[in-house]
């Protein structure tokens, strides 16, 4: 039984790195019958942004990845995270130390200068026989931890591989700063032992932290999770993924008429596979999902995958759910007698909620203007008497589904030796004001008769806008 969990820091928006990794983490924790947890990580009070952390939470109800506990936020554990503090002073893994920043920086340049790694020299680290400098005045000492100076520290990543870091490598590293906060790789040890986390699954670019938190691990005598350490998500050329290529806001992928389900299945598949499978289900991916399985190497964001995706779950989930997420948009289709017909007609085109309902928009508004290129090419001399015509056939008619109105309009084609596109297009012209509709017998079964009619003298009346 795995327990994961997902700690972002609300100093910005989920973007889509994140929810990967919180969808890795989700998937591990029900596929083993564990518990998947969320915790803020908001201890930087001057970055921290409260739309943020609404932000998140949106987002997490959105996709459908709730908290299995109370969110922990940990600007509010900072009592727990002192008694630990003092358990180390008290037991001599950690200590104060009191060089200033002034000396602190000194030593930095120096070492710099050496082409040195810029490390803490271990000044005020107490050591048998060693007499510690006198305590200077008008210092609030940090807390730094005594970390292993022989060795290796050793994990195996369930990603990677075995992870071997040369002890030297993790200096005496502050765990509380002069004004008593506790700093980033402390609170995260703690709050993932004390949260009973087994799996951490993050990105690669936390792979440095690693080592200095199983510092705090062994020093506190707790038991070290397992570390998945996930490759970045690149844009298509190889480099870091920016906002142009699709690393913004998780709800913004919703205001863009995206579905969950469809982001998931795309995310799940950016550093996983099985085999050449495209189309998970989440019920698929929780039976197959496996972190050891995931690739080493970076993946590539595709935007095309993405349309393809959102594409098919557009064709494949219930018409009700579809006029549920165009409200969101401000579009109602609840009453409207042909609901269920326009969108099995528009959903067919859509990649997006948005372009469905631009889809559904271009057939139930009326044109006001009509495309200059279409008109020029198929509004022709005769066009006008063949849809008058056209209309004298269909007046009085009782037409309801799209076959009533294919059998009406084919003998008329014939018997006016036209070809479909002399017909069609100035009839979708009329009807929608452009020539990319889809199919004139659905269009007019969706308007119904009378309006089509009007429609189609108000074009022949305006001159198609000429």
């Amino acid at each position: 039984m795995a327990i994961t969990r997902f700690a972002p820091s609300p100093t910005g928006y989920l973007h889509i790195g994140g929810l990967r990794t919180a969808l890795y983490s989700y998937l591990w924790a029900k596929k083993t019958s564990g518990e998947f947890k969320l915790r803020i990580e908001d201890t930087d009070l001057a970055r921290n942004s409260e739309d943020a952390v609404k932000a998140i939470l949106e987002a997490f109800e959105w996709v459908g990845m709730p908290s299995d506990c109370t969110i922990e936020y940990q600007s509010k554990r900072t009592d727990i995270y002192k008694v630990y503090i003092d358990k180390l002073l008290e037991s001599g893994n950690a200590y104060k130390c009191y060089m200033s920043k002034e000396d602190l920086q000194a030593l930095r340049d120096k070492q710099e200068a050496a082409k040195e790694t810029p490390r803490y020299d271990g000044t005020w680290r107490p050591e048998d026989g060693k007499v510690l400098p006198e305590i200077p005045a008008n210092i609030e000492p940090v807390i730094r931890i005594k970390a292993p100076i022989e060795g290796r520290i050793e994990f195996n990543d369930g990603v990677k591989g075995a992870m071997k870091f040369d002890a030297n490598q993790v200096d005496d590293f502050v765990i509380a700063r002069g004004n008593g906060m506790p700093t980033y790789n402390f609170v995260v040890a703690i709050d993932d032992h004390l949260m009973g986390i087994s799996d951490v699954i993050r990105g690669d670019d936390h792979l440095s932290n690693t080592p200095k938190q199983i510092v705090v691990y062994n020093a506190l005598g707790f038991d070290v999770p397992k570390f998945y350490h996930i490759p970045m998500i690149n844009n298509p050329q190889g480099k870091k993924l920016s906002k142009r290529d699709g690393a913004m806001d998780v709800m913004e992928y919703k205001r863009l008429g995206y579905l969950p389900e469809a982001l998931l299945n795309f995310l799940v598949r950016l550093g996983w596979s099985n085999g050449d499978q495209e189309i998970f289900s989440i019920e698929e991916m929780l039976e197959l999902f496996d972190p050891n399985n995931i690739n080493k190497s970076a993946s590539a964001y595709n935007s095309e995958k993405l349309n393809w995706l959102n594409s098919h779950y557009i064709k494949n989930v219930s018409n009700e759910r579809l006029a549920k997420e165009l409200e969101f948009f401000d579009f109602h289709l609840v009453g409207h007698d042909k609901k269920e017909m326009i969108l099995d007609l528009c959903k067919e085109r859509a990649n997006t909620i948005v372009e469905l309902k631009s889809a559904i928009e271009s057939i139930l508004n009326v044109p006001t203007i009509y495309e200059t290129t279409g008109v020029n090419k198929f509004i022709k001399e005769n066009t006008v008497e063949m849809l008058n015509k056209y209309c004298e056939l269909l007046s009085g008619k009782d037409l309801h589904i799209p076959t009533d109105v294919e059998d009406l309009t084919k003998p008329f084609i014939s018997e006016n030796g036209l070809k479909f596109p002399e017909l069609f297009q100035p009839i979708r012209i009329s009807l929608t004001g452009g020539t990319q509709a889809p199919s004139v017998y659905d269009i007019i079964a969706i308007l119904g008769v009378e309006e089509t009619l009007q429609r189609i003298n108000s074009a022949i009346n305006n001159n198609f806008g000429r």
